[in-house]
Formats: C-alpha cells, sequence, structure tokens
C-alpha cells in the first residue's frame, strides 16, 4: 500500500496521522489510479507523455495536484507532469500565492497571465453571470500552452459532483442526456482533455485540500458566481443525498451503466431494425467523443 512507504511527495508534507485521514487519502489515490486505468488516460505507444494540470488553487485542483504527484513519486504514473495556473486578471488576486507554493513544494509550473477578465467584462451584458465566457477564454489558453509545452493532454480536476450536476443541468435545460467525460479529445483532434478525478467526490476534494491546509484561492474573485440553474441542481441534489445518502454516487453508477437499447435514441440504437427472434445486440459508440 502507497501509505506503508516512509518517503512521500512534499506535497504530502505535513499530513495529518489520523487514522481517518490515511483512509481518505487512500481513497482518493485508489479511485484517481482506477479511473485513470479505466479511460486509458495513460498512452502505450512507448512515447513519454507530458501532461499540463491545470491549477486554479481551488480544492479540487489542489486535491489532483498532489494525488497526480504522488502517483508519479510512486512510479505509477509514467508521465511528466506541468503545473499551470493561468491569472486571468481578476480583481484581487493574489498572484504570488502559486508561485511561491509551487517553487516550495518542488513542482515544475509554469504561470501565466492573460486578461480575460477584462474582455469577459466587456462582452457580457450587466446581471449577467461571466462564468461560460470565461471558461471558454481559460481553456482555449490553456490549449496553446499545451502545445507551447509539448504536452499531450491537459488536465483538469472536475470531479464526480462536477460530473453529475452537469448531466442534470443538460437533462433539465439542454434537453439532452450528457456530461462531462472522463476523457476527449479536443476539436483541433491534437489534445486529450483528462478527469483524473472522475470517481472522486466533491466532500472528499475538500477534506483532503483543508486536511493538508493548501492555501485555497476562492473562485469568485471576479465577483460572479456560477450560474441559478447550476446551483439549484446542486441544491436538488444535496437534498436528494440528504434523504438518502449515498444515492450521489447510485447516479454516478448510472452513467457508467447506460443500455442504448433502452433509451430512444435511434442514432445509437437500430430500432428500425430490430426483427423478431434476433438477438438485441447494443451498438455503443467507440470513438473518443469531440469537445463541443
Amino acid at each position: 500500500m502507497l501509505d506503508d512507504l516512509d518517503d512521500i511527495h512534499p506535497l504530502f508534507h505535513g499530513a495529518p496521522s489520523s487514522a481517518s485521514f490515511k483512509k481518505l487519502r487512500k481513497r482518493i489515490v485508489r479511485q484517481t489510479r482506477e479511473a485513470i486505468e479505466q479511460y486509458g488516460m495513460i498512452e502505450r505507444d512507448g512515447q513519454k507523455q507530458k501532461w499540463l494540470i491545470c491549477l486554479s488553487g481551488g480544492k479540487d485542483s489542489y486535491t489532483l495536484l498532489a494525488v497526480l504527484h504522488e502517483l508519479k513519486w510512486r512510479g505509477l504514473l509514467p508521465v511528466d507532469l506541468l503545473a499551470c495556473n493561468l491569472d486571468q486578471g481578476q480583481p484581487n488576486f493574489p498572484a504570488t500565492v502559486l508561485p511561491a507554493f509551487l517553487e516550495k513544494m518542488g513542482v515544475e509550473h509554469r504561470i501565466e497571465y492573460q486578461d480575460t477578465y477584462s474582455i469577459v467584462k466587456d462582452k457580457v451584458p450587466a446581471g449577467r453571470t461571466y462564468c461560460a465566457l470565461c471558461s471558454r477564454l481559460r481553456r482555449g489558453n490553456l490549449y496553446r500552452i499545451a502545445r507551447e509545452e509539448g504536452c499531450s493532454a491537459v488536465v483538469l480536476g472536475h470531479h464526480r459532483d462536477d460530473i453529475l450536476e452537469t448531466f442534470f443541468m443538460n437533462l433539465f435545460h439542454g434537453g439532452r442526456l450528457a456530461t462531462m467525460p472522463p476523457k476527449l479529445v479536443n476539436e483541433e483532434g491534437d489534445l486529450f482533455l483528462y478527469r483524473p478525478l472522475a470517481h472522486v467526490a466533491e466532500a472528499d476534494c475538500e477534506k483532503f485540500a483543508n486536511a493538508m491546509a493548501y492555501p485555497i484561492i476562492p473562485c469568485d474573485l471576479c465577483g460572479s458566481q456560477d450560474g441559478l440553474q447550476r446551483q439549484q441542481v446542486k441544491q436538488i441534489l444535496d437534498q436528494w443525498e440528504k434523504n438518502s445518502p449515498g444515492r450521489r454516487q447510485v447516479m454516478f453508477r448510472a452513467l457508467m451503466n447506460i443500455r442504448p437499447s433502452h433509451m430512444l435514441d435511434p442514432k445509437l440504437f437500430d430500432f428500425a431494425g430490430l426483427m423478431l427472434g434476433s438477438k438485441q445486440f447494443e451498438q455503443i459508440e467507440t470513438e473518443i467523443p469531440k469537445l463541443r
């Protein structure tokens, strides 16, 4: 087991010695390894990979950073890692926090400044949230940086609850069954996008980052919170979880157990060609979905 070894990556220095924290850490590491293996995030072509880890300074990205470096430290993740923070020019952004932290931890990193905040302020009408446009601009810059650094993948800290919330956002407001996939290819076809924390609960990320006392940077420095729709979905899921503990995990497992023949999309299953006396073979998409 990982915790049977005495030496640890500097990102874990000062970790609590309590049994509860060790259990939490093992669970997050195990779930991350499972996602990396299950969704084929490590290419088997023999070439050395390099991942760009997107570090916002929030609890999720710190958890991602620590776990991936721990796996690499243990020889379980044969890829080079480069942490990257994109300073988007939000008011009062503590620009020295992340560089100082990464230097102290001995983490290879790149800090990039791009004032996308001014663009968002100019383009988004008063009273609307900035998140959608801000995210698109951020993603475009991260792709550029990944190419400049010779990375094969951009790695994000979205967790299980982000994936569930996005699914219900699409269900309630988008009229489609879709969410954030753990692995996809960008529209240009030259970069992977990975979400290794896909199986990790948000509550575990919060407990982990707080226990490690990482210097958390709030996500609302621009004065704009995420859309009301997402907050409503989050409240619904919170209430369901309160009424029936474990329901989030059951719903997440459903996203991994899809039966096209028992849905209604003729593009995924040949209902017209279904005949009596024939077996119902499920038609499953094998191509990696494109990022939209």
